[in-house]
């Protein structure tokens, strides 16, 4: 039962969302002041709105070991840290979370670690976040949990909170059966989740995985989209089976943009001129191919510069006729297999650079960095081709945001079958990345297709991305969340972008910081020195 006083001696709020990160970075300044940096990412500035219209608190975690604050407020935003200790981030984050949790969802890529120390520090930091929440979630308050680092928060705090509504998303992909089952603590996780009252995935396949795995290893009834949990409670409804049941809602929500932000972003005249410098320092190539990806093993990163070396080896292609750009920002770089990652992507850089390269014209441009949004809405504005290649992705709204950029109705986006935008986009051409020799055929369909086809394509795709932005994506998830309970209605977020609020009307001090990380395009560097401060691209979620 709930232990929640009438009138608690702190804060409550109506509205909580949970996270492993909080929206905001702490930071040190040069005068040795702690000052909270807001983080410009996707999730952000879907939820911000809703915050601000419900008074709303964010839970999370502010991204370094050893930090204890008190809750406090920053831009409107209710923030409540949770502390993590060194041991915790090393076990919970480092391991569990993307040594078992990551490569286990996504196809066993790389194969998954199993520790039951791992597992142990997972299930006491999950219990730490869920009794953060109680703490603090007013009665009969909303709770969304976000991710696959928090599996078991929705369980824990329906123990401590039965009055709460509780929704979780998971923004990565939910692995087939025989996947999962790999996992030792396989029915904690399914009994964590279904402590809410609605699941969200990105794909109609994620929540028939997840149904299912359910239906066969806890031996729920499940009727689409609807999980029937046994329930030690009298007043609770009869199942068809003459159980007493909780009713659990499990289906796709696919998360989106602020695409309305980054079309605004690609008009301004400013960014339009620096998509130009960015093509006159790569040499004017006829073709500007562009990879932006966070450094991972699921992106497909190695598979896309196999492609493009071959079509340079064949004779295909030539350095004058296309460069590729490759983003790749820096990803847990304390884990072994992105350290292993990052030097084979290097030394292929290096090769295809040594092999290929003319003293006017780099093979191809690879930054080891993130930026700031304005130099990426610049470089999806100066490439003609967006090659997405992942070989498992929950989402990918990079996919996303270059076609909301593309205002001109040009380009051509090329993207993996195997990332969720795909269900979504189906006027982009579509590639199996393990299929080295179908990559280079469209890669090379894309630099011959006509501009009438391309702006046909692009048309609909656009109408896809501007339709279905991130406003509609949240308030879709808390229309589903209303109905499990009518009386916990909250406020839906307004349809209006705010990023251009908090991160496209730049000032000047904003102008100067984006210029210092701009893109160094006349670099042809195989592999340059990570930049420090810079922004991660805004795909946040990397969903």
């Amino acid at each position: 039962m709930s232990d929640q006083p009438d009138r608690p001696d702190h804060e409550t709020y109506g509205f909580v969302v949970v996270s492993n990160r909080l929206p905001v970075d702490h930071t040190v300044d040069d005068d040795g002041q702690v000052v909270w940096q807001h983080s410009p990412g996707g999730l952000v500035t879907a939820l911000e709105p809703v915050m601000r219209a419900n008074d709303g608190a964010w839970i999370g975690w502010a991204g370094k070991p050893g930090l204890t604050f008190e809750p406090f407020e920053n831009d409107g935003i209710n923030i409540v840290p949770v502390p993590l200790s060194e041991e915790e981030v090393q076990c919970y984050y480092e391991g569990f979370s993307n040594d078992t949790l990551w490569p286990l969802y996504h196809d066993v890529i790389s194969a998954p670690t199993f520790h039951r120390l791992w597992w142990e520090s997972y299930v006491t930091v999950n219990r730490r976040f869920a009794e953060r929440a109680a703490e603090v979630a007013e009665k009969d308050g909303v709770v969304w949990v976000q991710d696959y680092q928090l599996q078991l928060v929705p369980q824990y705090l329906r123990e401590l909170r039965p009055d709460l509504t509780i929704g979780f998303f998971n923004h990565i992909p939910f692995p087939p059966l025989g996947i999962f089952s790999q996992l030792p603590w396989r029915e904690k996780i399914l009994e964590g989740l279904l402590g809410a009252d609605v699941i969200g995935f990105q794909r109609a396949d994620d929540a028939s995985n997840f149904s299912r795995s359910v239906r066969h290893l806890l031996g729920y009834a499940t009727t689409r989209p609807y999980i029937d949990v046994p329930v030690d409670d009298e007043s609770a409804s009869l199942s068809r089976r003459g159980r007493r049941v909780r009713r659990v809602v499990a289906k796709h929500f696919p998360i989106s943009i602020d695409s309305a932000g980054f079309e605004e972003l690609a008009r301004r005249p400013e960014i339009q001129a620096r998509a130009r410098e960015i093509r006159e320092g790569l040499g004017n190539p006829k073709t500007v191919i562009l990879g932006v990806d966070r450094l991972d093993y699921t992106k497909g990163i190695r598979h896309r510069m196999k492609a493009f070396g071959e079509l340079l080896a064949d004779g295909r292609l030539s350095v004058e006729e296309a460069t590729l750009v490759q983003v790749a920002s820096p990803s847990r770089e304390r884990v072994e297999a992105y350290m292993d990652l990052r030097d084979e992507i290097e030394l292929t850089v290096g090769r295809i650079n040594g092999d290929y390269a003319t003293m006017s014209h780099t093979a191809i441009s690879y930054h080891h960095h993130g930026y700031p949004r304005e130099e990426m809405v610049a470089l999806y504005l100066a490439a003609d081709i967006m090659l997405v290649t992942a070989l498992r992705d929950g989402m990918n709204l990079v996919a996303k945001e270059y076609v909301a950029v593309r205002h001109d109705n040009d380009g051509v986006l090329i993207l993996s079958e195997f990332a969720g935008a795909a269900d979504e986009l189906r006027s982009a051409l579509l590639v199996n990345p393990h299929d080295i020799g179908g990559l280079k055929n469209t890669i090379m369909r894309a630099i011959e297709m006509p501009r009438r086809d391309r702006v046909t394509r692009m048309r609909a795709l656009r109408r896809r991305v501007l339709d279905n932005d991130v406003a509609r994506w949240s308030a879709k998830f808390l229309e589903a969340l209303a109905d499990v309970r009518p009386g916990h209605r909250i406020a839906a977020p307004p349809k209006s972008s705010s990023t251009v609020t908090s991160s496209g009307q730049a000032s000047s001090a904003q102008a100067a910081e984006a210029a210092a990380h701009r893109i160094a395009v006349r670099t042809a560097s195989s592999a340059s020195a990570p930049a420090s401060g810079s922004a991660a691209p805004s795909s946040e979620t990397n969903a």
